[in-house]
């Protein structure tokens, strides 16, 4: 039996993210196979003379979410250098970061509702638009 050896796994560290941890970690070999990735949106703030992306809320809100995720990482002994946090839109971003690595797989969760974009969710079906590698989708 052949196995994955480069798998990306997508986590939305608000949810249940062990779920789809741990069935990636079923399929990989070791927990060195897996990187982890959770992507911040950004926050888009409207001035008279532009937009903003910064501001105190949404600094808070990236170091906050770059720490939960090394703690995930950490209860599942992923290594630290296999941890990515950027900012931007996930399904684009996810796309980067697994041609990046070369990933051969992404485990990612999914929400279970009626049709096809509710079914995936938007990211998991803006994931499967144009990825080059398996595609797990796990129903948390």
């Amino acid at each position: 039996m052949s196995y994955y050896s480069n798998i990306l796994v997508a986590v939305d560290i608000f949810a249940q993210s062990n779920v789809v941890i741990e069935k990636a970690l079923n399929i990989a070999k070791s927990p060195k196979n897996l990187s982890i990735i959770y992507v911040t949106v950004p926050m888009v703030n409207y001035q008279p003379f532009g937009m903003a992306y910064e501001g105190d809320f949404f600094n808070d809100l990236c170091l906050q979410s770059k720490e939960k995720l090394k703690e995930i990482a950490q209860t599942y002994a992923i290594p630290s250098a296999q941890i990515y946090s950027p900012v931007g839109n996930p399904a684009d971003e996810i796309h980067t970061i697994a041609q990046d690595i070369n990933a051969d797989l992404i485990v990612m969760g999914t929400h279970g509702r009626s049709g096809l974009k509710l079914l995936l969710g938007s990211t998991a079906n803006g994931v499967l638009h144009g990825v080059k590698c398996d595609v797990l989708a796990v129903k948390v």
